[in-house]
């Protein structure tokens, strides 16, 4: 994703409390905070979320590629983090699932979004799923 891509569309969530147009309409969407884990420097990325309970499943699909995205790397140097989730911003820490809830839990994602079925159909990894469970309350943005 092309860093004005990602700069629009969370200029647009953050706008619309949580809500984007284009291919993102009507999609759970989360503004993802991370430290880079070469650089250090702050990152966000925009991505939609499957909501599990108190956790948020991403999904490091990186649309199909051979390759996880840079936010995924992100995660398992700095595994505390900060998403925004409409008007609010909770701090989370990152688990990677792994095995058959993992299997689910990306089936489910499939069978809502079919875009994820081709991006794992386009890859021979395994798409990586992380679950984000908030650390403490969350805050309104201001």
């Amino acid at each position: 994703m092309s860093d004005d891509f990602n700069e629009r569309n969370i200029a647009e969530f953050r706008a619309n409390h949580g809500r984007v147009g284009g291919q993102f309409e009507g999609a759970p969407l989360v503004v993802l905070h991370t430290v880079g884990a070469k650089s250090g420097e702050p990152r966000t990325n925009i991505m939609m979320y499957q909501a599990d309970g108190e956790r948020y499943l991403i999904f490091a699909s990186y649309a199909g590629a051979d390759k996880n995205p840079a936010w995924y790397w992100n995660l398992k140097a700095n595994p505390d983090a900060r998403i925004e989730v409409g008007d609010e911003i909770v701090d989370v820490h990152a688990t990677e699932l792994e095995g058959a809830e993992r299997d689910q839990k990306y089936a489910l994602q499939a069978e809502r979004y079919p875009g994820f079925a081709d991006y794992e159909s386009k890859t021979s990894r395994t798409i990586p799923v992380v679950a984000l469970t908030p650390t403490g309350p969350a805050q309104h943005r201001k």
